[in-house]
């Protein structure tokens, strides 16, 4: 019988510490597929690779795994079973300090989707982190350390600490009240509130939620939200039942989502974030589809509106269309409606797809198609409307995924077949975060000549002086046999 479990508990039954995920990880918004044959197969291939590598150099299969060394190898093993897609050499199995080194660290990486939530294991690394920036934060200082502060420290942890995000956004999920909310939009404001403050330089930003169906309590819920806590965008989720009706709701629906629109509009914050595509347990499916993507649009072209996950629909669908090598169609479910539409209206300049997930799934799935849905992306919608998001901290840290899209080389086959064009360093600069940045307002420049000076960038450079390793760890759910 199958059933879900913590990605980092099953990881402790194994006792792997793998630098990217052998599997799907789901965070709770979609079912996650069961580890693949061919998974497992990198799975197997990666920790043959860590104890031979690890014995040469002379130090723990676990050491390695943790190690730049270790991260290069997940992409040795991911070659190995699927065809060169990584760039990646041989040797830096064997020169960790080096391929540290490897890619850029000046790019400027903008996340617009992390999350964060408590955590269970490394906690004494994770307290001692916490002990160690009393140095940079003075509210910290003769306070007792407990465990219920180690969901915001862990967050401040894998995102700004062991990756190289330098700004990023938290986002929420609406909920009828703010009582049955798991993160409440005042929450969120309280992590911005602590993590800028910390900084003295702002890296975090924050959504603000809103929840149509619910009529004209959800338009006193984004007043307050603007007026008081300075939200700076709006996250939806159509899919989500919340009003009387309980069947979701339509984003170009005039007398249920227009309103709301109308106050982002008074309210000066225009950017409208929506969950599309990726049905939780729950959702009205029919309500994730994008398909009320562009009369929105278009009815608000003064609005930009970014749709979370690209539209994605499902793994499990979009396998069929990898496994006969796109013989039949190069349909994916819902991100190929979403890029028809655009190429229909080349007018809908205010619609930007973000890979939230997409990329996660699709990269340790099937590279080839997360090639051809990166392919379909850009060839719709241009390389300046595509944004950096992970999903994180469901995934772990975000640092393998941005290693993984700096690795990630569009295939042949598809820019012979589809007329893609390579994914050179200059789109994924843009993808990264010089996008989002514009959507936010974002001094790229002012913000890279700050970053270095700011407390966090102090406390990183101190933190790694601690010799604490990255914990690898994956907070998501997986589906087990």
């Amino acid at each position: 019988m199958k059933r879900w479990l913590r990605k980092c508990e099953f990881d402790d039954q194994g006792g792997n510490v793998f630098p990217l995920p052998t599997q799907v990880v789901s965070n709770e918004e979609f079912y996650p597929i069961p580890q693949t044959a061919e998974q497992q197969e990198v799975e197997s291939c990666l920790a043959q690779l860590a104890d031979s590598s690890a014995k040469q150099l002379g130090i723990t299969r676990r050491e390695f795994l943790l190690s730049s060394a270790g991260m290069a190898a997940a992409f040795v093993a991911l070659n190995s079973v699927f065809g060169r897609f990584f760039e990646v050499d041989a040797h830096e199995l064997f020169e960790p300090a080096a391929a540290a080194e490897k890619w850029p660290k000046n790019q400027f990486i903008f996340d617009v989707q992390t999350h964060h939530v408590a955590a269970g294991r490394k906690a004494m690394p994770i307290l001692s982190f916490r002990r160690m920036g009393e140095l940079f934060n003075p509210a910290l200082r003769g306070r007792e350390h407990q465990m219920e502060d180690l969901y915001l420290a862990n967050y401040i942890k894998e995102v700004f600490l062991d990756s190289d995000t330098l700004v990023a956004v938290i986002t929420g999920y609406p909920a009828a009240s703010d009582a049955a909310n798991v993160l409440p939009p005042a929450e969120m404001i309280g992590t911005r509130t602590e993590i800028n403050g910390l900084a003295k330089s702002r890296r975090l930003l924050s959504h603000g939620l809103f929840a149509p169906d619910l009529g004209p309590q959800d338009l006193e819920a984004m007043q307050r939200q603007a007026e008081v806590l300075k939200v700076e965008a709006w996250k939806g989720y159509p899919g989500q039942p919340l009003g009387p009706g309980r069947e979701g709701w339509w984003m170009d629906d005039e007398q249920v989502a227009y309103p709301a629109y109308e106050y982002a509009r008074k309210s000066g914050i225009k950017t409208i974030c929506v969950h599309k595509g990726l049905p939780l347990p729950g959702f009205d499916v029919d309500h994730c589809s994008p398909r009320d993507v562009p009369k929105a649009a278009a009815d608000f072209p003064d609005l930009t509106f970014l749709i979370y996950h690209s539209g994605f629909r499902s793994l499990q669908d979009s396998l069929l269309l990898s496994k006969d090598g796109f013989k039949s169609s190069s349909y994916v479910p819902w991100v190929s409606d979403l890029c028809e539409a655009r190429k229909k209206n080349p007018k809908l300049t205010n619609v930007y797809m973000e890979l939230g997930s997409t990329f996660g799934q699709l990269v340790i799935t099937d590279p080839l198609l997360c090639g051809h849905v990166l392919g379909m992306i850009l060839q719709a919608f241009g390389e300046d409307h595509v944004l950096w998001g992970t999903d994180s901290i469901w995934w772990g840290s975000p640092q393998w995924q941005i290693e993984a899209f700096r690795r990630f080389q569009m295939p042949d086959e598809l820019m012979t077949r589809f007329s893609y064009k390579p994914l050179t360093n200059e789109v994924k600069q843009k993808i990264f975060g010089l996008n989002a940045a514009r959507i936010y307002g974002v001094d790229v420049n002012a913000k890279l000549n700050s970053i270095p000076e700011d407390s966090i960038s102090r406390l990183k450079e101190k933190y790694r002086a601690s010799g604490i390793a990255p914990s690898n760890t994956q907070y998501g759910w997986v589906m087990s046999a």
